[in-house]
């Protein structure tokens, strides 16, 4: 095992006594701790992941349904940052018949578009990433809920949006002073014994 030496020049000593380096990159995201939840709307529907079709909808789910827990238990995997201002940096993963997919958001004809991509996210994350979203609290006044902000696009969070019978999971976007019901999501604990009513 071999130590690289590094060599780097102060550039300032800022406020609070803080030390500027110049050249140096900023820290990268490292996975702290994983949660297992579902995801809840405002309606108390729980996000479904189906990749067979393509689809992540908020839907009414049946004791049953819920017992399976197939498409709907999301491991969210929280990690560290040195700017925490942007809100809490989290990846989603669901497993589906033994296989996991995770959350991420593609540009297709001009449009984000929120898609479940079979595999893991990484431990650590050097630079930009299309699966990052920043938890932050719904609104000051309901702290049990939260909102999903794309990492890559400032005001965009993940929403639902009704399609036909469907109401299925988006990105959208928010102006700083608004607030949208679409956009509300909580994190529920999942468990094979309870009922629909977490």
């Amino acid at each position: 095992m071999s130590a690289e030496e590094i060599l780097v020049y102060a550039v300032e000593l800022g406020k609070n006594f803080c030390l500027y380096f110049e050249e140096l990159e900023c820290d990268a995201l490292c996975k702290e701790k994983t949660l297992h939840r579902v995801l809840r709307n405002v309606n108390s529907q729980l996000l479904v992941v189906r990749p067979d079709l393509n689809v992540a909808a908020f839907e009414d789910v049946t004791d049953q349904e819920m017992q399976s827990g197939k498409g709907m238990l999301f491991s969210i995997h929280c990690y560290k940052t040195t700017t925490p201002l942007a809100g809490l940096p989290v990846a989603f993963t669901v497993q589906v018949e033994n296989k996991s997919y995770y959350m991420c958001c593609e540009r297709e004809c001009g449009k984000m578009i929120v898609r479940f991509k079979e595999g893991e996210v990484p431990k650590e994350i050097s630079g930009e990433s299309n699966f990052i979203f920043f938890k932050k609290t719904f609104t000051p006044c309901c702290s049990q809920a939260f909102k999903f902000e794309y990492s890559m696009e400032q005001g965009m969070f993940l929403a639902f949006e009704e399609e036909g019978y469907l109401r299925k999971l988006i990105l959208k976007k928010l102006s700083e002073d608004e607030v949208d019901e679409t956009m509300k999501i909580s994190l529920c604990k999942f468990s094979q014994n309870e009922n629909h009513n977490l």
